[in-house]
C-alpha cells in the first residue's frame, strides 16, 4: 500500500548530501561516505483504524530499497504491531512525518522482539544495512507506548522491555533528526555499526503514574566504531549516552542532558570470560542538569556482584583507554565526576580483595564548571580504583565545581593523586 511520487523536495535536505558537513566543531574519526542519489518516493498508507500498518511499511521498503525514499505522511497516525527485521536496507531514506506508535501488546513483544546480545536488551525493530537516512520531520514522532511497560516493570523486574530504536549492523548512514517519545527501555541501542552520525534528537518520556520509567538510556553503543552523537536534547531517567563494550572512536558533542545518570563509559567487565574494550572516546560541550552524574566510568569488580535482581556480574577483562571529557557545565548533579571499579559492589573491602580485571588508563577530564546537588556532600566527585595496578594516567584540569554548601573535595582511592590534580579530601 504505497504510491510513487517525485523526489524534488527531498534533495534540499542537507544531511542526505554530506553527513560530515553536519558534524561540528569536531569531525568523525573517518569521513562518512556520501549517499547515493534517491530517485523516487513510496508513501506508507495508514490504515486509519489503529490496525497494524507494518505490512504497508514493509511493502514501501520493498519498492524503494536501493535508491528510494519511504515516507510516513504528515498528519497520519501509524501503528506498528509486528517485530520488523530491517537489516537489509541499502541506499534508502525513511522519513517519519506522521506519528508512528508501537502497540501496547506486552505479551507479543516479550515473545517476538529481537533479542540482542548484551544484558537483557530487546528491540522493537532492527535498522541495518548501508547508506540509510532515518529521520522525523515536522511533527513526526516515533512513540514506544512506554507507560504500560513502566507499570508492568514495577510488578516484575525480569520482563523484557523493548528498546525503541535498534540500530543493528548499520553502516555509512545518518539517523536523525529524530523525535522519540516514551521508550519502554533504552531509546537507542547501536550495535555492530560503523560510520554513522546520530544528530538532532529530541528524546523525552516520563511516567505518568507512580511507577518510574527506568533504564531509559538515551544512546547505548556496543561493538561499534566511528560514530558521532551530537546536537541533541535528552530528557530521561538513565545514562544520557553510554559506551558499552567494544565501543571505539566515538565522538559525542553539543548535548543537553536532563534527569540522567550522565555520559558513561560502561558498565564494563560484567561477564567473566569476555573482554571489553572502550577506547578513543571524545566527549565535548555537554550541558548536564538534574543528574546523578556528569562524567562517569563504571567497571565491575573482579568477583561477582549484584546491582539489582536483573543486573549482576563481574570478573570480565579488558580496558578503558584514551577517553576525554572536555567542557561540561553541570547544575544539580550529584557527582560531577565518578570513576569506579566497584560497580555493583557496595562493600569496598570485598571490591579491593578482588580488584577489577579491567584496566583504566589515559583518561582526561577538563573544563568542568557548575554546582552539584549537594547530595554527596562533603564531596563533589569520586575516583575510586580497586587497585593502583589497574588504574593509571587519570588526569584533570580546570575543574571548577562546588556544592551548594561550598564543598569542592573529591574521594580518591588507589589512584595517583598528584597526577590526578583534584582536591582529594577522602
Amino acid at each position: 500500500m504505497y504510491s510513487l511520487q517525485t523526489l524534488a523536495p527531498l534533495l534540499a535536505l542537507p544531511w542526505l548530501a554530506n553527513a560530515n558537513a553536519l558534524c561540528g566543531p569536531y569531525q568523525p574519526s573517518s569521513p562518512i561516505p556520501t549517499p547515493q542519489t534517491r530517485s523516487h518516493t513510496c508513501s506508507v498508507a495508514a490504515s486509519g483504524d489503529g490496525s497494524d500498518d507494518s505490512q504497508a511499511f514493509v511493502s514501501a521498503i520493498a519498492d524503494c530499497n536501493n535508491g528510494g525514499h519511504v515516507l510516513f505522511e504528515a498528519g497520519q497516525s501509524y501503528t506498528i504491531g509486528t517485530a520488523l527485521d530491517l537489516t537489509y536496507l541499502s541506499s534508502i531514506d525513511i522519513e517519519i512525518a506522521g506519528v508512528v506508535q508501537f502497540t501496547n501488546d506486552t505479551d507479543y513483544w516479550q515473545a517476538n522482539s529481537f533479542r540482542q546480545i548484551f544484558q537483557n536488551a530487546t528491540t522493537f525493530f532492527q535498522l541495518g544495512g548501508k547508506d540509510v537516512n532515518f529521520y522525523t520531520s515536522g511533527d513526526g514522532e516515533l512513540n514506544g507506548n512506554g507507560q504500560v511497560w513502566y507499570d508492568l516493570y514495577a510488578q516484575d523486574d525480569l520482563i523484557l522491555r523493548p528498546i525503541l530504536v535498534g540500530v543493528i549492523g548499520l553502516h555509512d548512514s545518518t539517523v536523525g533528526p529524530l523525535k522519540c517519545r516514551y521508550s519502554p527501555q533504552y531509546y537507542n541501542f547501536v550495535a555492530n555499526s560503523t560510520n554513522v552520525v546520530f544528530t538532532g534528537y529530541d528524546i523525552s518520556g516520563f511516567s505518568k503514574s507512580e511507577n518510574v520509567a527506568k533504564n531509559t538510556d538515551g544512546f547505548d553503543t556496543y561493538r561499534s566504531s566511528n560514530l558521532v552523537i551530537q546536537n541533541s536534547t535528552v530528557n530521561n531517567g538513565d545514562d544520557c549516552v553510554s559506551f558499552k563494550p567494544n565501543s571505539t572512536q566515538v565522538l559525542v558533542q553539543n548535548m543537553y542532558c536532563n534527569g540522567s545518570h550522565g555520559i558513561s563509559v560502561g558498565s564494563l567487565g560484567q561477564y567473566a570470560g569476555e573482554t571489553d574494550i572502550v577506547e578513543d572516546i571524545y566527549v565535548y560541550n555537554i550541558s548536564m542538569f538534574n543528574a546523578s552524574d556528569g562524567a562517569r566510568i563504571k567497571v565491575w569488580p573482579g568477583n561477582q556482584a549484584a546491582l539489582s535482581p536483573d543486573l549482576q556480574g563481574g570478573g570480565g577483562t579488558g580496558s578503558v583507554k584514551n577517553v576525554t571529557y572536555e567542557g561540561m557545565k553541570i547544575q544539580n548533579v550529584d557527582y560531577a565526576i565518578e570513576v569506579t571499579q566497584c560497580y555493583g559492589q557496595n562493600n569496598r573491602t570485598l571490591c579491593n580483595e578482588a580488584p577489577s580485571n579491567l584496566t583504566i588508563s589515559d583518561i582526561v577530564f577538563k573544563d568542568f564548571s557548575g554546582a552539584t546537588s549537594g547530595a554527596r556532600d562533603p564531596i563533589v566527585g569520586t575516583v575510586v580504583c580497586s587497585s593502583p595496578n589497574v588504574c593509571s594516567d587519570i588526569m584533570t584540569s580546570n575543574i571548577d565545581v562546588v556544592s551548594p554548601n561550598g564543598y569542592e573535595g573529591f574521594e580518591c582511592s588507589n589512584v595517583d593523586e598528584a597526577q590526578l590534580g583534584l582536591n582529594c579530601t577522602q
